[in-house]
């Protein structure tokens, strides 16, 4: 019988080289909500450090990412994005958010929704201009490595 479980946060996190936030978890505390959750955890880690590649790596090859108006289609792609904003007019923000749904789609595939936004250099908290909701795809593989396949964010106040 094959491993339906999505893996232990903790050593998901430690693999990645990422500190567990055990509060961004709310009410989603299943072991399995809990791994889907690393995944959101690891893009908000990258944005922290400014560090594209770690960014890039969360995601599957092909994995895409709508970003404002900007689709992006692959991993290399977003990694020449994110690149280009940390070293621009992203450089020091780094985002904040928390789930607000956790769904199991299939044995390998996930979604979360979340709340938050990006916090601007010198800021210390999401401006209203700033606060986004984010679709998130998930995907586990044969392996059990959980990656992103797809990341939307769209803004909440117009």
């Amino acid at each position: 019988m094959p491993n339906t479980s999505w893996g232990d946060a903790t050593a998901i996190l430690a693999a990645h080289g990422v500190e567990e936030d055990t509060s961004f978890y709310r009410d989603f505390t299943s072991a399995d909500e809990k791994a889907v959750l690393t995944v959101p955890q690891r893009i908000q880690d990258a944005w922290l450090r400014n560090d594209a590649d770690k960014f890039a790596d969360v995601f599957t090859a092909d994995g895409s990412l709508l970003l404002q108006d900007n689709q992006l289609t692959s991993r290399d792609e977003i990694r020449g994005y994110m690149r280009t904003g940390f070293a621009g007019p992203l450089k020091g923000a780094h985002v904040h958010g928390w789930p607000l749904e956790v769904k199991f789609l299939e044995p390998g595939i996930a979604i979360a929704i979340t709340e938050g936004g990006i916090i601007r250099a010198g800021e210390s908290e999401i401006a209203p201009e700033n606060q986004i909701r984010a679709v998130w795809v998930v995907v586990r593989n044969g392996e059990g490595d959980l990656s992103l396949f797809s990341h939307q964010s769209s803004p909440v106040k117009g």
